[in-house]
């Protein structure tokens, strides 16, 4: 039996939403016997739809809602792991043989409360990498100001950038860079976020205001030093989160190609898992592909050789699990690092369970898959709608062909009467491509205007959009 806890970054680290959906992805990596321990009871719906794929039984899985916290069933509260009667509910949950039938102890965020719950049922030495992990080691491990410095210490290539600790060398690393970047233009990163959301991009010149890069947010910058200044003003509590984290500021490199190499860190060593490729459209995450294609061989060697090295120095100072580095590949081809997720990835459920596990990537013939966030210009009801429109245009996923679309989780609106926010998965042959299939899914859903929502927000809502976000 394993423990696997549908968590997400500790609200004490990074103040997080509704995060039901999301963190029901954790059924992708069930197998028969687990328990599985999330922040509300799962979708019935989604459930079924994903064991029918994984071939696992409802009835050989057994499934806790943690006690609501401070966000009620929207997220799971740190403290509810340990509260007393949830910890009896769980050991019950083990069955006569207790703590000895447990084999692992896996979570979506490498949380201290995990560590205690561990600790408490007798079952820490199962849960790789406890120790430190108890001590704060997520916070360490994912913080973008600490990566720079370990990718520096590792030898790994970086963008030219510093670590800033407040307003003031804010303003001078920022200045000192746009007079030096070739492109005139920075990246602003808050040391916790994710997907780009806590990304910013400063630009002087309007041509660079790019969609394609891995920043939610945009300013434009005047020529002089003081708009720089008012610029800080204004963005260092965000950026900082109110002084509470370093903030990175780094040279913005246009027409990069984004890709990441994952790994995995256990008390052995490490090994590669997976290369892919993410696809920005508007400043938003638009879709990733796997495995990683359309790059030279002497790319694929730096890629996998920089996330090596920085998967063993993670894993020197203690961190256990899976792991993303995440990379550019310059227009020259180069590559350089930009930061490391220490945590089970938004990648792993996509490549480790339904590239591999169901459609068999590596088998003939060939085949890849790609994960789309829905649009933000998409209007989709719901999730029995969408699987009934994948019937309609016969793009539901065939075995036989092993081809189609596989919901990866489940379509839940964060407000009544919103459209759903989700992600879902086109297994493809590399040789047709998966854009037609995304296209005819696009002229079935599209009814959102362009242009009505800031690609700064989460989900498109009314109002124009801001060059300044």
């Amino acid at each position: 039996m394993r423990i696997l806890i549908g968590n997400h970054i500790d609200p004490s680290i990074r103040a997080r939403g509704d995060m039901r959906a999301w963190t029901q992805r954790l059924f992708w990596f069930a197998r028969p016997g687990d328990l599985l321990i999330l922040c509300c009871e799962p979708d019935t719906a989604f459930v079924g739809y994903t064991l029918a794929h994984t071939g696992v039984k409802r009835e050989e899985l057994t499934v806790l809602a943690a006690p609501p916290g401070a966000w009620g069933d929207r997220l799971l509260d740190p403290a509810s792991l340990t509260v007393l009667a949830f910890v009896e509910q769980v050991r019950a949950a083990l069955g006569p043989d207790g703590p000895s039938a447990v084999s692992e102890v896996f979570a979506l965020w490498p949380s201290a409360a995990v560590a205690r719950l561990a600790d408490t049922l007798g079952v820490a030495d199962r849960f790789p990498g406890a120790a430190f992990f108890g001590q704060g080691g997520g916070e360490i491990g994912n913080n973008k100001a600490n990566f720079r410095a370990l990718a520096a210490a590792a030898g790994v290539p970086i963008l030219p950038g510093r670590i800033c600790r407040s307003r003031t060398e804010a303003i001078e690393a920022t200045g000192a860079l746009l007079e030096t970047s070739p492109s005139g233009a920075v990246v602003v990163k808050q040391a916790h976020n994710g997907a780009g959301v806590g990304n910013q991009l400063l630009v002087r010149d309007a041509e660079m205001a790019v969609g394609h890069v891995g920043a939610r947010h945009l300013h434009h910058l005047a020529r002089g030093l003081d708009d720089v200044a008012a610029y800080w003003a204004e963005r260092w509590p965000w950026a900082s989160g109110e002084g509470r984290w370093p903030v990175v500021v780094e040279e913005f490199a246009p027409g990069a190609d984004a890709v990441y190499s994952e790994h995995y860190a256990s008390d052995d060593g490490t090994r590669a898992t997976e290369t892919g490729r993410l696809l920005y459209v508007g400043r938003r995450l638009s879709h990733q592909v796997v495995p990683l294609d359309g790059v030279t061989e002497p790319t694929r060697a730096a890629l996998l050789d920089g996330g090596t090295r920085l998967a063993d120095a993670y894993r020197a100072f203690g961190y256990r699990g899976h792991l993303s580095a995440d990379a550019l590949v310059l227009p020259g081809g180069s590559v350089v690092f930009t930061e490391v997720n220490a945590q089970v990835s938004g990648s792993l459920h996509i490549y480790q369970s339904i590239a591999h596990g169901i459609v068999d990537v590596a088998a003939a013939p060939p085949r890849q898959v790609v994960e789309y966030h829905v649009p933000p210009t998409w209007a989709v009801p719901g999730f029995a709608a969408f699987l009934a429109a994948l019937d309609e245009l016969g793009l539901a996923y065939d075995p036989a062909t092993r081809t189609g679309v596989i919901v990866s989780m489940p379509a839940i609106p964060l407000a009544p009467g919103e459209p759903v926010q989700f992600v879902f998965c086109i297994a493809y042959d590399p040789a047709e491509g998966h854009v037609g299939a995304f296209d005819r899914l696009d002229a079935r859903f599209a009814a959102v205007p362009a242009g009505t929502y800031d690609a700064s927000q989460h989900i498109g809502t009314s109002g124009a959009v801001s060059f300044s976000s």
